[in-house]
């Protein structure tokens, strides 16, 4: 078994940072702007940051590159965020999530396994097929969100984030040492391989020109092996982080440089940094890992019931099931929620009060929405707030702007489902 992120997660791949410098070896490490989200997970003066191989490809590109989960990445390119985004929305970008984590589970009780860690129904999928999960603790707080693939190829294909490597990689070792102890036919590949996001209303048209397979036939959340503008070994998934239609390619890392610049000979497509990924996943409704969801709240409370298996709340087999599955029918005390207001932006940590200015609940993430134009943001609320179409209020400046409870996703997602 390979340690997690063996191969980029070494002394060559490290960009040492010097406490009294705003310039190093590596080039400007930039602020990220002001309405990301992503805020909170910058750190000015981190001590070592990781870099994936796309790494001076992005310099090279003009990118401004930021600390992200320990990770250097780029925010944005030389578009604004603002042009980023809508370029997205109206035809397709790349976005290098080459930080994630990528796992493979090997063995005859690869499932069992997998199904010990999440809520998720995996037995149930079918070949190259995927979902969304969440791996629990026994306190039913969600420890991270993740993909878990059942390939036709004798493993299950897991991506995690980034934010979490360290955490999840320990986490599922801990659990395969106890399965392979029990007897359990299990193992794990931390992946090499690199991962970029092709994002966009024109993907399908860009990609076709690029692979052998029907894309009209891999329909959302389903996954195939094939080689992309003629290199091998590239995993193919119809998924995203965005709301658009999309892909997630999986390649090996000494062709991603490559295949990113396959892919920008077209002129539909252009580098998309964390600014916009951020402002895209927020108005498609999407939670980030450590603002919306994390260790202190339960996926009922995050309003993700839907990513449990009925056979799983059924048989009550999942960490924290005995906390989970009650939830499902009672009423938990807050709901996470969508908000729209104008005015001032509503950003992560602003208090959420009722008409008579008492708080009622905090924002998780906010922005101004560049589709819409106004405010959007999600949040926690007391449970009898969480109505669509409550009025209500937010504390932005000291001052209580008006907001209401809205549905989420804020945009119409477009995923392909088939024809």
């Amino acid at each position: 078994m390979k340690s997690a992120r063996a191969s980029i997660r070494t002394e060559s791949s490290r960009l040492g940072l010097c406490e009294s410098l705003k310039h190093t070896s590596c080039g400007p490490i930039h602020r990220l702007p002001t309405q990301c989200s992503l805020i909170p997970n910058y750190s000015l003066c981190p001590n070592t940051l990781f870099k994936t191989p796309l790494y001076e490809f992005h310099r090279a590109q003009g990118g401004k590159m930021v600390e992200f989960a320990g990770w250097s990445m780029p925010v944005q390119y030389k578009d604004s965020h603002i042009n980023s985004h809508m370029h997205t929305r109206q035809h397709c970008s790349i976005f290098d999530v080459s930080h994630m984590l990528q796992t493979k589970v090997y063995g005859r009780d690869r499932v069992k396994f997998i199904e010990s860690l999440i809520v998720g129904d995996i037995a149930e999928l079918k070949d190259n097929q995927g979902t969304l999960s969440l791996f629990t603790n026994t306190k039913g707080g969600i420890m991270d969100d993740l993909i878990v693939t059942k390939t036709d190829q004798g493993y299950l294909y897991v991506v995690s984030n980034a934010g979490c490597a360290d955490k999840d990689s320990a986490h599922m070792q801990a659990r395969l040492q106890e399965f392979k102890a029990a007897g359990h036919d299990v193992d794990l590949e931390f992946m090499e391989e690199s991962l970029i996001a092709l994002q966009g209303p024109s993907m399908a048209q860009v990609l076709q020109k690029g692979v052998g397979d029907d894309l009209r036939k891999l329909t959302f959340m389903t996954s195939v092996l094939t080689p992309v503008f003629g290199i091998q070994g590239c995993r193919v998934t119809r998924c995203g982080y965005t709301g658009e239609d999309g892909v997630e390619i999986s390649v090996p890392s000494g062709d991603v440089v490559s295949l990113t610049e396959k892919l920008l000979a077209d002129s539909e497509v252009k580098l998309a940094g964390l600014g916009a990924r951020d402002s895209l996943r927020l108005e498609a409704g999407l939670c980030l890992y450590g603002n919306d969801i994390d260790e202190t709240t339960t996926p009922v409370e995050a309003s993700l019931v839907w990513t449990i298996g009925k056979r799983r709340r059924q048989a009550q087999d999942f960490p924290g099931a005995d906390i989970i599955v009650p939830q499902i029918k009672a009423k938990t005390q807050r709901k996470r929620v969508g908000l729209i207001s104008t005015g001032p932006p509503v950003r992560q940590h602003t208090p959420v009060l009722s008409s008579d200015g008492r708080v009622i609940g905090e924002v998780t993430s906010g922005c101004p929405s560049p589709c819409l134009k106004q405010n959007v943001a999600m949040g926690y609320v007391e449970a009898g707030f969480s109505k669509v179409g409550t009025s209500i209020k937010v504390e932005v400046r000291k001052k209580a702007v008006p907001a209401v409870v809205s549905k989420m996703p804020f945009v119409p997602t477009k995923y392909y489902m088939g024809q």
